[in-house]
């Protein structure tokens, strides 16, 4: 590739490129695109589909597996401070006025 493919390729992708940097890419971008050739017959010899990240729906359906308030009493009785079906803690958030 000559100075002139790479500069007609630098504004399809809208990139500005000096001079030195249009020599230097007339240079190197034949290797890379002979490296991405390698590498794309590679996948082309395997039998394994690519994947590109995606990953299953991993996510369960919402269902209810308890009672409402099944394990509400043993939970405040184990709490040292409760008023009625409510959990008395320590205030840890402070409002400024």
């Amino acid at each position: 590739m000559n100075k002139d493919d790479i500069s007609h390729l630098a504004s399809l992708a809208r990139i500005r490129l000096e001079e030195n940097e249009l020599e230097q890419f007339a240079g190197e971008l034949p290797a890379i695109v002979e490296y991405v050739s390698a590498v794309n017959s590679m996948t082309d010899d395997t039998d394994v589909e690519p994947n590109p990240g995606v990953r299953p729906n991993v996510f369960r359906a919402d269902e209810v597996t308890n009672q409402p308030e099944q394990f509400s009493a043993d939970i405040i009785a184990e709490m040292p401070h409760a008023d009625g079906r409510f959990l008395a803690v320590k205030k840890i958030l402070h409002t400024e006025d």
